[in-house]
């Protein structure tokens, strides 16, 4: 693999302002963030357009947005996604004052 995306979810971010590069020689990787969930799906298809070969989707996305992304993309690259297992409920909710 030379080069592959993962775009993230985090307050203010600005998908064309919030792109960070890191390039090995070997292998570029590109960093995409982005402040609303419905950016993502552009976001992968430039990504995609732009030589990536694979997609990894923040779990932020959850099972929804990341099935729009694989639709949008289609067989072109593979596209995966971050999951939490039960475990991980009581600090997400936490982290996120998600909290009863």
């Amino acid at each position: 693999m030379r080069q592959w995306g993962f775009v993230y979810l985090a307050d203010g971010c600005d998908p064309e302002r919030d792109v960070s590069r890191v390039d090995t020689g070997a292998c570029l990787t590109v960093l995409v963030g982005v402040g609303e969930v419905d950016q993502v799906v552009a976001v992968a298809e430039r990504l995609v357009a732009d030589g990536a070969q694979l997609i990894e989707l923040c779990g932020a996305f959850g099972p929804v947005w990341t099935a729009r992304v694989i639709d949008a993309v289609g067989a072109r690259v593979p596209v995966g996604s971050v999951m939490y297992g039960g475990e991980a409920t009581k600090q997400l909710h936490d982290l996120f004052g998600l909290g009863a």
